[in-house]
C-alpha cells in the first residue's frame, strides 16, 4: 500500500468517526468480514484479497475507501486472534447490537461475498463453523429487515433528506 495512503490511515484510525464518510457503515461491513475470516483459526491472507474485491465493488472502485475497510478488517481480526478484548462471541454481540440500533444496515450483510471465503478453508469443522455463522447471519439479516421495516424506511428517507440538504 502507498505510503500516503498509510500515514492517512493512522490518523483516520485515531479520528475515524470524524472524518470517514459513513464511518460506522464501513464498521459493520469491517466486523462482518472479521467474524467469517477469524471463523477460521487459521486465517487466511487471501481473505483479505476477497475483502478488497468487494469493497472496491461496493464502493464504485474508490481504493481508498477500499483500503479503509481491509484495514479495519485486519484490526478486528488481530484483535480477536490476540485475544485483546475482542473474540467471536463478543463480536456477534456487537453485531446484533448494531442492528437493534442501525437497522438499515441489515441490507449490508452479503450472504454471497462471505462464501469465497468460506471456500479458502480446508477443515471440514471450520467450514461447518463459517457455514453456520452464514445461515446466523442470513436468519440476522432477514429478520431485521422484516421487523424493523418502517424504522429503516424512515431512517433512508432521513439520510436521502439529508444528503440534499449538504
Amino acid at each position: 500500500m502507498r505510503l500516503a495512503f498509510r500515514l492517512k490511515h493512522h490518523f483516520f484510525s485515531a479520528f475515524r468517526e470524524i472524518f470517514v464518510h459513513h464511518h460506522g457503515s464501513l464498521e459493520f461491513r469491517s466486523k462482518i468480514f472479521a467474524l467469517i475470516i477469524v471463523a477460521n483459526e487459521k486465517v487466511q491472507e487471501e481473505s483479505y484479497e476477497i475483502v478488497k474485491n468487494t469493497a472496491l465493488e461496493i464502493y464504485d472502485g474508490n481504493e481508498d475507501r477500499a483500503n479503509l475497510l481491509i484495514m479495519s478488517t485486519k484490526e478486528l481480526v488481530k484483535k480477536v486472534t490476540d485475544n485483546n478484548g475482542l473474540d467471536l462471541d463478543t463480536l456477534v454481540a456487537h453485531i446484533q447490537k448494531e442492528l437493534r440500533i442501525v437497522p438499515r444496515y441489515a441490507k449490508k450483510i452479503d450472504i454471497e461475498s462471505l462464501k469465497p471465503i468460506v471456500a479458502l478453508s480446508y477443515d471440514g469443522d471450520t467450514i461447518s463453523y463459517q457455514e453456520n455463522i452464514l445461515e446466523f447471519l442470513q436468519e440476522l439479516k432477514d429478520e431485521t429487515l422484516s421487523t424493523k421495516k418502517d424504522q429503516i424506511v424512515e431512517d433512508e428517507e432521513r439520510l436521502l433528506q439529508e444528503s440534499h440538504t449538504k
